[in-house]
């Protein structure tokens, strides 16, 4: 690079963390996604805070972590209209079978939904669930009306789940959660 030329920005990815047993993944995900040099600011559900602390994530990202809708940090910018704009990528990872469906259908109860609503950045869900919950037909038809809005997935993962039962609704390997974000900012970027 020749002086004075300018450095490529970084990436900004918004990570949403919802409450599943996976949500302990989620930290390595930061770690990855810091590897890269990608800006990583977390937003967590409810839920999440009770298998991970925000501590944790602020801790790896290096940046304060949303944890509720009336938490605001930012002065009068609402935090989730903070978060939706600065997003190159929102991923949501781990994504449970309730987040899915408040997507599916634009509910807006909370700092991650609200973000996900209000942002015009792609989207990228990494699903995390019992089997039963992920082959469920209200579950498959909100996956398929969310794709057909142009939310890419990730598959779920096959093997053990943390009910003790084996089968579909791990939550992918963090390195193909990785690629599959690399290559959405990457096609986003020739984009424009």
């Amino acid at each position: 690079m020749s002086p004075g030329s300018k450095q490529p920005r970084k990436p900004n990815i918004v990570l949403g963390v919802t409450g599943s047993i996976a949500a302990y993944k989620a930290a390595e995900l930061v770690r990855l996604m810091m590897r890269k040099e990608w800006q990583v600011s977390v937003v967590m559900t409810s839920c999440a805070r009770e298998f991970v602390t925000p501590l944790t994530f602020q801790t790896l990202s290096r940046n304060a972590v949303g944890t509720g809708l009336f938490d605001e940090k930012d002065g009068w910018h609402p935090e989730h209209i903070s978060y939706a704009d600065r997003a190159d990528l929102l991923v949501i990872a781990p994504c449970t079978a309730n987040v899915i469906a408040k997507l599916a259908h634009g509910l807006a109860d909370d700092l991650l939904t609200c973000t996900a609503l209000a942002t015009r950045a792609p989207v990228l869900v990494a699903p995390a669930m019992n089997e039963g919950m992920w082959i469920h037909p209200a579950t498959r038809a909100n996956v398929a009306l969310l794709r057909e809005r142009g939310v890419s997935f990730v598959d779920v993962g096959l093997g053990d789940l943390a009910c003790g039962t084996e089968g579909a609704g791990r939550l992918a390997e963090l390195d193909v959660i990785v690629k599959r974000a690399e290559s959405i900012l990457k096609s986003k970027v020739s984009l424009i």
